[in-house]
């Protein structure tokens, strides 16, 4: 089997203002041929892709072209969209012919030039192979599913978890192509949109709760008779474009009447459990630092949903660091900020000098300002801050100082990296989060590599371009009516 790989994968906030570029793509990783597969075993979903193949029996060829990946933000820029599609195009013309084609893709991306950037791409893949050449795709979980997505794959694997589970879905779409290509299985579809959306919070956990219910349905479903995979897809909220809403997917082997009626069965259940979404267990940030500074012993990890850099806000709030000053807290705080202008005015200082900055709130200029701080520079990472890790891959966070603002260490980067929601980022700078009272994580359930040493989770109500209250923000080009950004008090799904 000739198999051709391929990632082109961001997830869009269309709220947040600042464009991505090819800039921010190579800050996570933008990688060609056989690089890719160097760069990428045993990480994310093309490393789950090469464990499964290492099970095949057959003789396999690998023949990568391109993997890119960016950090959540605002939409694609058209240079790069038009960057990446020539580069997918020309690496298959190029390594033509092949067997199947495993395309990894977010499912959210929306660019300058079209507001579904994974359809388009699909789409300019199929008038380079043929109808009988099978493109598997997998997806995350908070992917924004199109008619043209649907079409112009054969199937579509999403993921099954959150906290996410990037290397375990590759496997599974890596297996269903190599059934698909043997001729082991005929793919058939059924799909349905749920006119809903549903703020990113604890509620999308898939591990409690209503959004647990809804997936072990699914898990259900794909122990039946006759059917492939089935996908649920609570679309990534901040996510304003013309055939937004949940999603429900299916398919079945040669039985497209079941596929469809399981998709329906699937998208009315979500709807059934549509105000279950809504309750929210965020405190406002005053109660938050409030408890987190009573707290018997640390850390505390406070998330900051809000400006949660992974659901692309460009993770420069101010929010909890105006009310830590304002409490004035004892014990040890660490809090991460993007702020490249006071990256560089720390490092012209230098390690041990005093400096009176503006910090904060110049990106997102909705809901956030500056705050004054004065601090002493006691770290500086001149030559970049970087990270890798199997659940999130590479990751470069540019020029980084540390900050002490009395018991508060503030991270500030040039870029967003991921949040702090890897305690190793504050490692490379000499701290240790263990010892922390409190620790800022830019995000809304990734804490999993905390849980060794966390000793309490709290939730701010905090504003910002990933706020969960999205009846905040002006929605302009998704299909309406829209729950509950609208009345709808009934509907339902038909096979």
């Amino acid at each position: 089997m000739r198999i051709a790989i391929a990632q082109i994968a961001q997830e869009t906030n269309t709220f947040n203002p600042v464009p991505t570029g090819l800039k921010d793509f190579e800050l996570r990783g933008l990688y060609f041929e056989s690089g890719i597969l160097e760069k990428m075993r045993g990480c994310r979903e093309i490393g789950g892709f090469l464990a499964a193949a290492e099970e095949e029996t057959g003789e396999l060829e690998f023949l990568p072209i391109i993997r890119a990946a960016a950090t959540s933000g605002g939409r694609v820029t058209a240079e790069a969209l038009e960057f990446f599609e020539k580069k997918l195009v020309t690496g298959l013309r190029k390594v033509q012919p092949v067997d199947g084609i495993f395309l990894s893709m977010h499912g959210a991306a929306a660019s300058e030039k079209v507001d579904d950037v994974e359809g388009y791409l699909l789409a300019a893949v199929r008038v380079v192979i043929s109808d009988d050449v099978p493109i598997v795709v997998p997806l995350d979980h908070h992917a924004n599913i199109t008619k043209l997505i649907i079409e112009s794959a054969d199937v579509i694997v999403g993921y099954q978890q959150q906290p996410h589970d990037p290397f375990e879905t590759g496997v599974r779409a890596a297996k269903t192509l190599f059934d698909l290509v043997k001729g082991d299985i005929s793919p058939t579809v059924g799909w349905q949109k749920i006119p809903m959306v549903a703020p990113s919070s604890s509620r999308f956990e898939t591990g409690w709760g209503p959004m647990k219910e809804w997936f072990d349905l699914a898990r259900e479903m794909e122990k039946r008779p006759g059917v492939i995979s089935v996908s649920n897809f609570p679309m990534q909220p901040w996510h304003d474009v013309l055939e937004a809403g949940w999603t429900a997917v299916v398919y079945t082997d040669k039985n497209p009447g079941l596929a469809r009626e399981l998709a329906a069965e699937l998208a009315n259940k979500a709807w059934e459990l549509r105000e279950e979404f809504w309750v929210s267990d965020n405190l406002p940030p005053e109660e938050v630092i409030r408890q987190a500074a009573r707290a018997k012993e640390g850390p505390i990890i406070i998330s900051d949903g809000s400006d949660s850099v992974l659901a692309g806000a460009p993770g420069d709030s101010t929010c909890l660091l105006k009310e830590m000053l304002k409490q004035e807290v004892e014990g040890t705080a660490f809090v991460p900020v993007v702020d490249p202008e006071v990256v560089e005015e720390a490092i012209r200082a230098g390690v041990g000098s005093e400096i009176t900055v503006l910090v904060g709130g110049k990106r997102d200029k909705v809901f956030n300002e500056p705050v004054e701080i004065r601090g002493r520079v006691t770290k500086i990472v001149e030559d970049g801050l970087r990270m890798t890790e199997p659940f999130y891959g590479f990751c470069d966070m540019g020029r980084t100082v540390l900050l002490e603002v009395d018991g508060i260490r503030l991270v500030v980067s040039e870029h967003r990296g991921v949040g702090g929601i890897d305690p190793d980022m504050y490692r490379q700078l000499g701290l240790e989060p263990a010892e922390a009272k409190m620790v800022v994580v830019k995000a809304n359930d990734t804490f999993q590599m905390y849980s060794s040493m966390m000793k309490g989770l709290l939730r701010a109500d905090c504003p910002g371009l990933g706020w969960w209250d999205l009846k905040q923000f002006e929605w302009v080009r998704a299909p309406r009516p829209l729950y509950p950004l609208d009345r709808l008090p009934r509907w339902q799904a038909k096979a």
